[in-house]
């Protein structure tokens, strides 16, 4: 490699790695500042401008707290859980295209850490593995409302990870490859109507399917059943403090932006924006440009995280089950059989 492909790649480290950080602490703020303007309060006002330095002033927080463990507690699993919740989430970022390849010395590189030809199979490996970190954690803490914390997280991973693969399933049939760029290529010919999302009723399906199992896949309400501070207390992490709960929430954050991504470069085009960006000679410029349009989708699916914590009231257990397993994964079944359909008998004279 020479020296100015090296430098790129460390640069995109740098800021592929960061934006994802930078997002999951910003993503707190907008929690409390999207509840607090649904609940018609302030929210953070008092830490910077608006509140904007709030997650700084947790961060720090964070830092300095007093980190306790519990007596009785398996201390090696009790402090290696948080790690494990956190690293899965943030890897799966390596694999992320952000934007449109661009040309170096004449080759083109693709705008993500590495670029395989297995990325989803990589993402979903990584995306499995955070749940064994909740499961530690709960069993480690010697509590009882962290150990149900920890298996109603097991359960719920189990149950929805079926639909979101199905789901991924549907759209590596409609493009052909595991490839997250060339998924997104496959969708920039110009015509909104070839986003994955409009190519109803198969694709359109498959994105209400993700979307659902994403919400359950990060723990997030109407799903957060592994926390339900009602019902545990506080869920897996109640006996946590100091950065492991830091990197508790750090994994939340972080799931939710990779989980965002993923809903972007399936359903959306990625960068792609209604053909716009094709004609962009510059490979630089276009990449630039399509940065720009696929973060302002991903803080669009961020905000949606956000506000469906505070619209929609939490599920109960057997319901939160009866979803999983006998609505969404008959439905994605069926979705499979359609999408065969689409692909043999639709696909080549509609064009998609």
């Amino acid at each position: 490699m020479s020296a100015i492909e090296i430098t790129f790649m460390l640069g995109k480290i740098l800021a592929f790695f960061g934006i994802v950080v930078a997002l999951a602490a910003l993503s707190t703020l907008a929690e409390r500042k999207v509840s607090a303007w649904i609940q018609l309060r302030y929210g953070p006002n008092r830490v910077g401008p608006f509140g904007i330095l709030q997650p700084l002033a947790d961060g720090l927080k964070f830092i300095f707290k007093e980190e306790v463990v519990p007596d009785g507690a398996n201390k090696l699993l009790f402090r290696l859980a948080p790690a494990m919740v956190a690293t899965p989430a943030l890897l799966a970022v390596s694999v992320i295209p952000f934007s449109f390849p661009v040309m170096i010395d004449g080759v083109s590189h693709a705008m993500s850490i590495i670029d395989v030809p297995i990325a989803l199979l990589i993402i979903l490996a990584l995306g499995s593995l955070q749940v064994y970190g909740i499961l530690f954690g709960g069993w480690a803490s010697n509590n009882k409302y962290s150990l149900l914390g920890g298996l109603r997280s097991s359960a719920q991973m189990v149950s929805y990870e079926l639909t979101l693969i199905l789901s991924i399933l549907v759209v590596m049939m409609l493009s052909g490859t595991m490839n997250l760029t060339d998924m997104f290529y496959d969708q920039e010919t110009g015509q909104v109507l070839l986003w994955t999302i409009f190519k109803f009723p198969v694709g359109t399906i498959a994105f209400g399917l993700f979307l659902i199992a994403a919400f359950a896949e990060t723990n997030r309400h109407p799903f957060d059943l592994a926390e339900a501070e009602t019902e545990l207390v506080g869920g897996f992490h109640t006996e946590y403090s100091s950065m492991k709960f830091a990197l508790f929430f750090i994994g939340e954050y972080a799931a939710m932006v990779t989980m965002s991504c993923l809903l972007v470069i399936l359903f959306l085009g990625g960068p792609t924006l209604f053909g716009l960006l094709v004609g962009i000679e510059n490979t630089w410029v276009r990449a630039l440009l399509g940065m720009g349009v696929f973060l302002a989708k991903l803080c669009s699916f961020l905000f949606l995280f956000i506000w469906v914590r505070w619209t929609i009231p939490r599920y109960r257990w057997d319901q939160l089950m009866h979803l999983g397993w006998k609505v969404l994964l008959p439905i994605s079944l069926v979705n499979i059989v359609l999408a065969g359909v689409w692909v043999i008998y639709i696909a080549p004279t509609w064009g998609g």
